[in-house]
């Protein structure tokens, strides 16, 4: 186990951050943590694009609350290797994949001694990744999920050709380039704050574009073929099994337009113990909208870690 870099400036993290190489298989991974609080800690799962940097002020508000925190950089994307020559296609063969790092992230945590209890807190891309977490029964009492990513937003008519195109890509050798209407440039460097579908407020989203200007390495494109296909093919799986029994918040926001609002919507109707909580006028990053929104999301997970440590 060796120190790995952490930009502290640029995530304007509360001190005591423990930035650490781990290895899942092959690949190697960045993990920190912040061993401070004792009500118990947060596994906090980003979505695809991100990197350990942008939950600085997560975490934060969640040591703030109690407790203490643990993040991760999947594979090919923040400092983690990446599988591609070309270091801004987000690549991955299977999504299988994503659940062997998160593998990493549980033996990490054990190893170093965070307290328990263990709670889980993912957006986006990591909500898929953390409910296929909670079908496989990952030790955790509670979970939160931000704009989960349990199905891809796109045109009705367009799901049929994207599977016939992704389906097609992988057996030519193709997987390798970028989804239709992705490239290269990252998200965050490519449209100005006004009209982005992140976030409507102005400094969150000044927080989230200075990372990746200051620190290129951190960012990311778009998705490969290979990745899209993967990723229609766990939704559709995730969509055929119940919901786990696990007490759970499912934030959303009503001007969402990442994800597919569907079949969260669903989802949470038929899931005993979870409860969907809308935020009126907010974006897919709910965790990087204003100081109200924020208070009111990190408030709410709290009190939901609480009641079942």
């Amino acid at each position: 186990m060796s120190e790995a870099p952490f930009h502290a400036a640029l995530a304007d993290a509360p001190p005591g951050v423990v930035p650490v190489w781990v290895k899942s298989g092959s690949t190697r991974l960045r993990i920190a943590s912040w061993k401070t609080g004792e009500k118990g800690t947060v596994l906090l799962l980003p979505g695809r694009t991100e990197c350990i940097e942008k939950y600085g002020r997560a975490a934060g508000d969640l040591i703030r609350r109690g407790y203490s925190v643990v993040t991760i950089d999947w594979r090919g994307q923040g400092l983690a290797d990446r599988a591609l020559p070309d270091r801004m296609a987000g690549h991955v063969d299977d999504f299988a994949e994503y659940q062997e790092d998160l593998d990493a992230l549980l033996a990490e945590a054990e190893r170093s001694g965070l307290p328990k209890p263990w709670f889980m807190m993912a957006h986006s891309m990591g909500g898929c990744i953390a409910l296929r977490a909670l079908q496989r029964g990952v030790p955790v009492k509670a979970a939160v999920f931000s704009a989960p990513m349990w199905g891809i937003s796109m045109a009705a008519w367009l799901r049929p050709v994207a599977q016939v195109i992704t389906a097609l890509a992988v057996p030519l050798g193709l997987g390798h380039r970028y989804a239709p209407g992705s490239g290269s440039e990252n998200y965050l460097l490519q449209v100005p704050f006004e009209g982005n579908v992140l976030t409507t407020d102005r400094e969150m989203w000044r927080y989230m574009r200075a990372q990746v200007e200051a620190a290129a390495e951190l960012g990311l494109g778009g998705p490969s073929l290979a990745w899209l296909r993967a990723a229609l093919k766990e939704c559709g799986a995730l969509a055929a099994l119940p919901a786990p029994a696990v007490p759970a918040i499912c934030a959303l926001g009503t001007a969402e337009k990442v994800v597919d609002v569907a079949p969260v919507h669903l989802r949470m109707a038929g899931w005993a113990s979870g409860q969907l909580d809308l935020y009126p006028g907010a974006e897919h990053e709910i965790m990087m909208e204003g100081p109200s929104v924020r208070t009111r999301f990190f408030d709410r997970a709290a009190s939901l870690f609480d009641a079942h440590r």
